[in-house]
């Protein structure tokens, strides 16, 4: 197994990871991105890929830079995904350590990420990872494209 920067080439293979990841969480219809935005978008999607010894991408790290206001500069790790029948391989966790020395390189202070709460086999493993799983903090997300504000 190989644990490598994605490139544009790789685009297609993450999609369709993407969208099995999303199946996984119960989720498929939160999918919107397309491989044209990915592409239109690529200087903004980082991602580390596993590809195994036949060339195929099966797992995927994502990941961008950020700013912490209590922390400074860090990084948050965005899907973490490695299809089922490579689990159980330590791929996850080589993906995780990409991800992890890229942060320390660029001298991030912080890793952020989710995890679903009804996850309990990706808690355990990133509980031990060493993560620190907050169960104060609530996500929230606002849907730019759909929202209507007014004034």
């Amino acid at each position: 197994m190989v644990i490598r920067k994605a490139t544009p080439n790789d685009f297609p293979a993450i999609l369709a990871l993407i969208n099995e990841f999303a199946v996984f969480q119960k989720t498929p219809l939160k999918v919107t991105i397309c491989l044209e935005e990915m592409e239109r978008e690529k200087d903004f999607f980082k991602s580390f890929v596993a590809e195994s010894a036949d060339n195929k991408i099966v797992g995927f790290a994502s990941y961008y830079f950020t700013f912490f206001s209590w922390s400074g500069k860090g990084m948050y790790l965005d899907d973490l995904y490695v299809t089922s029948q490579y689990r159980q391989q330590k791929i996850g966790s080589q993906l995780l350590k990409a991800v992890i020395d890229l942060a320390k390189k660029e001298q991030c202070k912080k890793l952020r990420w989710q995890v679903s709460n009804w996850n309990q086999h990706a808690i355990d493993f990133y509980k031990k990872m060493g993560a620190i799983i907050d169960e104060i903090d609530i996500n929230c997300e606002l849907d730019l494209k759909s929202l209507n504000l007014q004034r």
